[in-house]
Order: structure tokens, then C-alpha cells, then sequence
């Protein structure tokens, strides 16, 4: 796609800031459906450029930008969506805040690199219900855990019988979320059963030793179905595992290290998994072992069974083969 004109747009709860970037004309409007139909007409009545020339670009703002990328995808307007921090760093340093501004900024970010950025792909439906189940079920344990170490430390602490409304209603809670929690479980496995694809995907997955179901549903969520990553190694830059040099000149010569931009939750996981195989795997175990009695540091050690782990499930993804351990037919 030849890219001649970017529209800049910034996102906020109520309203959307819109700047052309070639005559810098500029427009609000309400961030609703209705609106964005007045928007897009706007945008191709003042630009100077065909429309088949124009990009639209934009934060990713989660629920406040979901609605115009829906929109745009369903009127198959290219657009492209950008981590806010991707567009703060591109643009130095920033005093004040602006949206009028804002959007100026995301324009001339989108310009500069017009000829890099394509345009963006919406996941399928049941990839983003995967993703929001998974938000939802994150937040549910988080609440469960909270109940569950306080009701430990009271009970341990306090008199039961003096206390007996502060415990009846704690145990409720935890069974109550507990219910939640089994519920949200139970529809994100019939949506994968539902999806021919995805249920591939998922069993291939799972059948790595040491690769449970919550990491797998995350993977196939946070990759789109396998579709916005190339390769194990982009994905484990994007969770956080990747080492990169760490080097400067003749001064600076340190080991490599992981970036702190990373997708956390998943990077737990898989941290997870990898402790998980070197206890259960006998392949990784060994090589555990192997490496720590070379002088390796344990935690680059992990890191590097986490890695491991990754590339396997990428690469039973790409040959849609399960995987094979191959150490127990070893001799």
C-alpha cells in the first residue's frame, strides 16, 4: 500500500482528536460509531490525497480505541494501530499535555515512518473474547488470593467464635470466586472447542511436558492465533525473555540482558513452566544441572529453558505436528 497522507488520531474516553497531517487541519468529534462515519468523510473530503493513499493511526487505548478499530476494519479503512509508549519515545521529550496536541504528534509519528508501518489486522472474535476472559480471570484470582491470606492470618490470629461474621463472610467470598473463577474457565474451553483452529492450536500446545492450559489460552490470545508474531523470537522479546547485548565501546562489556518492557503476565508463566520442567522434565533437568555445574547463573539458566519451551511451541505450531520427546527413545 502506498501511503501519501496520515491521519492522526488521538483517543480518549469521550472524544476522538483528529489532525490531517499534510495542511494540519483538525477536528473532534464524540467517540461513538455515529460519529466516526462523519470523521472518515471529513478526513477524505479535506485531504489532498486519494483516499486509497490514507492511513488512519492511533494509541492503543484498549476499550476507548476498540469501537473506532472495529469500525474502521468493518468499512476496510486501513489503519494502524501504536503502542502509546512506541509514540512518546519516537518524539523526544514532551512538556505538558495536549490532545489537540496529541494527535498533531501521532500524525507527524505515522508520516515518518510511512513507508514501515501496515496496516493492522483485528484478531478474530474469539480471540478477543479469549483476551478479555483472561483479563477478567487474572483480576478474579488476584481478588481470591487477597481474601485467602488475610482468612489465613485471622483465623490463625483471632477467635473464631468472636469472629464469626468476619469468617463466614470471607469463606463465602472464596467459594464465590472460586465459582466465578471455574465459570470463566469453563467458556474460555468452550470457545477454543467451538474454533477448529484454536483447538488445534491448544492441544498441540498443551501436549508439551510442563505447558498448562492458562499458558497456553495466553499465547494463543496474545499472538492472535499465531498470526502477529513471525517467529519464537519476536514473541519472547515481547514478553520480556529475550537477552540483548549489553554493551558500550571498550567501557562497557556486561552479560546480556532481558528488557524490562515486557508483557509480565505471561513472562510469569512461562517462568512458571520452566521451573515446572526443570522439576518434571528429565531433558531439562539435565540440562539444568549441566550448565550450573559450568559456572552458568541459575536465573540465565531459567531464562534460557524459558526460552526453550517458547521455541517448542512455536515450532509444533509451524510443522501442526505434536510434539515428540525424543529423550526416551534415546539409548
Amino acid at each position: 500500500m502506498k501511503i501519501s497522507e496520515v491521519i492522526g488520531i488521538d483517543v480518549s474516553k469521550l472524544v476522538v482528536d483528529v489532525r490531517i497531517h499534510c495542511n494540519q487541519m483538525y477536528c473532534q468529534v464524540k467517540n461513538s460509531s455515529k460519529s466516526f462515519k462523519k470523521m472518515v468523510k471529513w478526513c477524505f473530503k479535506n485531504s489532498p490525497h486519494p483516499d486509497g493513499e490514507i492511513i488512519f493511526v492511533f494509541e492503543h487505548t484498549g476499550l476507548y480505541s476498540h469501537n473506532l478499530a472495529v469500525y474502521l476494519t468493518e468499512q476496510k479503512i486501513p489503519f494502524h494501530m501504536v503502542p502509546g509508549l512506541e509514540i512518546k519515545r519516537s518524539l523526544g521529550i514532551a512538556r505538558g499535555k495536549d490532545d489537540k496536541v496529541d494527535a498533531t504528534k501521532i500524525a507527524r509519528y505515522g508520516y515518518r515512518l510511512r513507508e514501515e508501518i501496515r496496516p493492522y489486522r483485528m484478531p478474530s472474535q474469539e480471540v478477543e473474547s479469549l483476551k478479555r476472559l483472561l483479563s477478567l480471570r487474572e483480576r478474579l484470582v488476584k481478588h481470591r488470593s487477597g481474601f485467602k491470606v488475610s482468612y489465613k492470618e485471622q483465623k490463625r490470629v483471632l477467635v473464631q467464635k468472636e469472629n464469626k461474621t468476619l469468617f463466614e463472610t470471607q469463606e463465602k467470598m472464596i467459594k464465590y470466586l472460586s465459582k466465578q473463577i471455574d465459570k470463566v474457565e469453563k467458556e474460555m474451553s468452550s470457545i477454543v472447542k467451538s474454533h477448529e483452529r484454536l483447538k488445534r492450536q491448544y492441544d498441540l500446545i498443551t501436549g508439551i511436558t510442563s505447558v498448562g492450559p492458562q499458558t497456553a489460552l495466553s499465547i494463543i490470545a496474545f499472538t492472535a492465533g499465531f498470526t502477529k508474531f513471525k517467529n519464537s523470537r519476536k514473541f519472547a522479546s515481547y514478553c520480556g525473555i529475550a537477552p540483548f547485548p549489553n554493551t558500550s565501546g571498550t567501557s562497557l562489556k556486561g552479560r546480556p540482558k532481558v528488557s524490562h518492557l515486557a508483557n509480565k503476565k505471561i513472562k510469569s508463566l512461562l517462568d512458571q513452566c520452566a521451573k515446572n520442567a526443570i522439576i518434571h522434565n528429565h531433558e531439562m533437568k539435565i540440562y539444568y544441572d549441566k550448565r550450573l555445574d559450568e559456572g552458568k547463573q541459575k536465573m540465565s539458566t531459567i531464562n534460557v529453558v524459558r526460552n526453550k519451551l517458547l521455541a517448542r511451541i512455536f515450532a509444533v505450531i509451524t510443522r501442526n505436528t505434536p510434539y515428540v520427546n525424543t529423550m526416551k527413545y534415546a539409548a
